[in-house]
C-alpha cells in the first residue's frame, strides 16, 4: 500500500515539475525522450480470436444389447485406445461360445465318419459292387460335412466376436465425456443417445478467421493458397488466461468460401497436446508471426492520429519539432508499429508525451535511461520528503 502511495505521489511530483519547466521560459527547455530510428529485422504477432476442439468426438455405441455390469471409467477420465470403457453381461454371450464350440466338435465327428464312408466307398467301387451314384453321393455327402465344419467355426468367430463387444473400449485416446447410463441399464445398438463421447485431444483443432483482404496479399504474394499455407511460419496459442501455450501450431487448412456477413474466411492450425493441457470447447487467440528484413519499428506511444491517419514528430535542426505522417504494417504486437513509409534511418522521434507537444515546439531531447534516472531521483526526493509542492 505505501509502496503505491510513493509511486503515485512521484508521479504527480515528477508532472509538477515538468509542468513547472514547459511554463516558464527562464526555467530552461521542457524535456523529452527522444529515439533515434534504425532499420533491423523485426517480427511481428497479429492476434486472432480463437476456438479449440478436439480432433475428433467419438460417439461410444454398444454392438450388442445387454444390462450394464461395470462402469470402468468416470466422466473426464483420460483414457488410452483400447481401454475398457463399460462391461455388458456377458452370460447370454458366453453361452452362445459354448455353443458354437460344440456344434465344430459334432461337425468334425461327422466330417471324420464321413470320410470313412468315402474311402469306404472307393474300395467297393474298385471292386465294382456299388455304382458310380453310390460313390458320388459319399463325395457329396464329404462335401456338406466339410461345409458344416467351416460353417460351424464361422458361427464360432462370430459368437466370440458379439462376446468381445460386452467390453466397450476407447477407440482413441481421448477424454471421456458425460455418461447418461449407469450399472443396471439396458442398452443396445439402437439406443438414441450414446454411452458416451471420447474427445480425442492427442491433437487440437484451433480455428481462427483471417480477413479477406489479408486471405488476398497473403496468397498473391506466395502464388496460391497451398504455397502460402507451407510458408506461413508455425504459430503460438494464448491461453484465456494469458499465457502462451509451450508447444507451437501449423495453419493447415484454409476455407474455401468466405462469409459474406463477416467478409472473413476461417483457418484451421493444429497443436500437438501431449499433456492434455487443451480441452474441446476452450478459447484463446492464434498469434500468427510475420518477420520483416530492414524494418523500422517505433513504440506506438510515439504515434497520434488525426482523422485516421498516424503521425509522429521528429526532431529537427535546433531541436524543433515536425510531426510527419507515417504508414505502419497491418500487424502489431499491441505495443509497436513497424514502420513502411514516412521515417528514414537516423531520423529522431520523439516517443513520449507526444500530446503535450505543438508543431514547431523546441524540446530538449533525453534518452530514457535519462528520463528512468530522474524518475528515480523524485522517488528518492519524496521518500526524503524534499518533493517541491
Amino acid at each position: 500500500m505505501r509502496n503505491g502511495l510513493l509511486m503515485a505521489l512521484a508521479v504527480i511530483a515528477l508532472v509538477s515539475c515538468g509542468n513547472k519547466k514547459n511554463s516558464l521560459g527562464d526555467t530552461g527547455t521542457p524535456e523529452y525522450v527522444v529515439e533515434t530510428v534504425s532499420p533491423a529485422t523485426a517480427e511481428q504477432s497479429s492476434s486472432y480470436p480463437a476456438t479449440i476442439k478436439g480432433k475428433q468426438d467419438i460417439e461410444i455405441r454398444p454392438k450388442v444389447a445387454g444390462f450394464i455390469t461395470k462402469l470402468c471409467v468416470d466422466e473426464g477420465s483420460v483414457v488410452r485406445k483400447g481401454q475398457p470403457l463399460f462391461m455388458i453381461d456377458q452370460v447370454q454371450y458366453q453361452a452362445q461360445v459354448k455353443s458354437a464350440k460344440a456344434a465344430i466338435e459334432v461337425a468334425k465327428s461327422a466330417l471324420n465318419t464321413q470320410q470313412l464312408t468315402v474311402a469306404n466307398k472307393k474300395e467297393l467301387y474298385k471292386r465294382q459292387i456299388i455304382s458310380d451314384f453310390d460313390l458320388q453321393t459319399a463325395l457329396d455327402n464329404l462335401a456338406s460335412c466339410r461345409a458344416q465344419l467351416a460353417q460351424a467355426k464361422a458361427n464360432l468367430t462370430n459368437a466370440e466376436e458379439q462376446l468381445s463387444y460386452c467390453t466397450v473400449k476407447s477407440p482413441a485416446d481421448g477424454v471421456v465425456g458425460e455418461i447418461p447410463y449407469r450399472v443396471g441399464s439396458l442398452v443396445s445398438s439402437s439406443i438414441a443417445t450414446p454411452l458416451t463421447t471420447v474427445s480425442n485431444i492427442s491433437e487440437m483443432y484451433v480455428y481462427f478467421s483471417m480477413t479477406e483482404k489479408q486471405l488476398l496479399e497473403m496468397t498473391r504474394n506466395s502464388g496460391n493458397t497451398q504455397s502460402a499455407l507451407a510458408q506461413i511460419p508455425p504459430v503460438q496459442l494464448k491461453l484465456t488466461d494469458g499465457t502462451i501455450y509451450p508447444y507451437k501450431g501449423k495453419v493447415e487448412t484454409v476455407s474455401g468460401v468466405i462469409d459474406q456477413t463477416t467478409g472473413s474466411v476461417s483457418m484451421r492450425a493444429t497443436f500437438p497436446n501431449p499433456k492434455h493441457e487443451l480441452r474441446s470447447g476452450g478459447t484463446g487467440s492464434v498469434l500468427l508471426p510475420s518477420v520483416y528484413s530492414a524494418a523500422i519499428t517505433i513504440p506506438q506511444k510515439a504515434t497520434f492520429e488525426i482523422q485516421d491517419k498516424k503521425f509522429v514528430y521528429v526532431v529537427g535542426a535546433g531541436n524543433k519539432v515536425a510531426s510527419r505522417e507515417i504508414k505502419v504494417a497491418d500487424q502489431d504486437d499491441g505495443q509497436n508499429y513497424i514502420v513502411t513509409e514516412g521515417l528514414r534511418n537516423g531520423e529522431k522521434i520523439v516517443t513520449s508525451g507526444v500530446s503535450t507537444l505543438k508543431e514547431g515546439m523546441v524540446i530538449k531531447p533525453i534518452t530514457a535511461a535519462q528520463s528512468s534516472k530522474e524518475f528515480q531521483q523524485v522517488l528518492q526526493d519524496e521518500r526524503n520528503g524534499k518533493l517541491p509542492f
